[in-house]
């Protein structure tokens, strides 16, 4: 019986795992942590909406009436793509017959200065915890010692979707803390700013619904800054193009991703921009046609013949994780294997409370409440677990009725962890 490796539990992989379930082959799900993570609601943990259990999903649940299908926990270090191994951290060595690469990208601070070290990424589910324990510290200590002399800024930088996620769920934190926690937070002195070196927010959108966006954010206190560039980041703030200054008291990184230094950023093949790996038509390794790479590790083509790639969206992942098992199961039959075709389901982003922008295939747009409601309803359906189903929709009605709930808690043994557990948990190796 073949045997299939999948390396990385992110939609991708489930998702590649799932089309090969009951199927005669041998499948073995490999992964560093030892769930599934919601991604697109990871800000929501980050600004003390959801606990991080609401977001992630047991691996070895998802996977445990799939009788063909075995979980191994461990971290990948390397590929070797003519013994045809995954050679594992603990020293194990996984031979395969079929390999799926889904190990995602990581956050990207594209060589500015200081970014590296002093702002803090919102990719992992380690990265929403230390960034909800990092405000929610420095917002206490603004509290206690009633700081003067200058602005205590929460800065986030990036506009795209997880930015202005991020910007708008943040001015919303400072207003339950002021409102129900009777934090002393002035907001003349306490503010979100949201810098893009774009000229707009939401450039992937339609530009109606970026100048939605910021004039949305505005009204609700939020500072948006376009066509502004960060020159350096240090553990005081950034530096602006031109020279200017700003003072923050986190500086949340929201600029981009790269597939640089992850596993598959180190695969001995072809890369494309932001490491992307450069796959085929039908999203296999040029030399090595029993190696797929799929999801936000791969230069996803956009379908037969096309030149462009397409962005590295959560339905990206699933769709390109479908497609690499339905080809495994095509090899393995003696049948050819078919040209990747990504179907455009859209993109939304919430921008807060009752206010959301989604754009659908066919030009339509939603904006809004009933953009927010369609946000709501998408993102409940492609939520792992009745559990976490159930308690993230109470959580949100609940929020929506009256705003005070939620894990505003500082989790000091986490954030003591941490280091070591972001050495290891943002490099994208399963």
């Amino acid at each position: 019986m073949d045997r299939v490796i999948v390396i990385g539990c992110g939609f991708a992989g489930l998702h590649a795992v799932r089309q090969l379930a009951g199927a005669p082959v041998e499948v073995t799900l490999v992964d560093q942590h030892n769930f599934h993570t919601f991604q697109p609601l990871l800000y929501q943990v980050a600004t003390a909406g959801l606990e991080p259990g609401d977001v992630a999903y047991p691996a070895r649940t998802i996977i445990r009436r799939k009788r063909n299908i075995a979980f191994r926990h461990g971290r990948v270090e390397a590929v070797d793509l003519e013994a045809r191994a995954v050679r594992l951290g603990d020293g194990g060595i996984l031979d395969y017959d079929h390999l799926i690469v889904g190990t995602g990208a990581t956050a990207g601070f594209f060589d500015i200065e200081g970014a590296a070290a002093h702002a803090h990424p919102l990719y992992t589910l380690d990265d929403a915890n230390h960034l909800r324990n990092l405000v929610l510290t420095r917002l206490e200590e603004v509290d206690a010692h009633n700081r003067s002399g200058g602005p205590g800024r929460l800065l986030v930088v990036g506009g795209g979707a997880t930015g202005v996620e991020t910007a708008g769920a943040l001015v919303e934190l400072l207003q339950v803390c002021v409102r129900y926690d009777r934090m002393r937070l002035d907001a003349s002195r306490v503010e979100v700013v949201l810098i893009d070196a774009a000229e707009r927010l939401l450039v992937g959108f339609a530009e109606e619904l970026g100048l939605y966006a910021a004039e949305t954010l505005r009204s609700r206190g939020v500072v948006v800054r376009v066509g502004t560039s960060v020159e350096k980041v240090t553990d005081r703030g950034v530096r602006l193009a031109g020279g200017e200054h700003l003072d923050a008291l986190v500086v949340v990184w929201a600029g981009g991703v790269t597939v640089e230094g992850t596993l598959a950023g180190s695969l001995a093949v072809a890369h494309g921009r932001g490491g992307r790996v450069v796959v085929g038509a039908d999203l296999s390794l040029a030399g090595h046609p029993e190696v797929f790479v799929v999801g936000d590790a791969a230069a996803v083509p956009a379908g037969p013949g096309a030149p462009a790639v397409v962005p590295q969206l959560a339905q990206v992942a699933i769709q390109s994780g479908r497609h690499a098992g339905r080809q495994v199961l095509r090899r393995m039959a003696g049948r050819p294997t078919e040209p990747f075709a990504y179907e455009d389901k859209g993109m939304m982003a919430t921008i807060g409370r009752r206010a959301a922008v989604a754009q659908l295939p066919g030009g339509l747009v939603l904006r809004g409440t009933l953009g927010w409601l369609a946000w709501l309803g998408l993102h409940l359906v492609y939520l792992i677990g009745f559990r976490n189903r159930l308690i993230v929709l109470v959580n949100w009605w609940w929020r929506y009725l009256n705003w005070p709930g939620g894990p505003r808690l500082i989790d000091t043994a986490a954030s003591g962890d941490l280091a070591g557990a972001e050495a290891t948990g943002k490099d994208g190796r399963g």
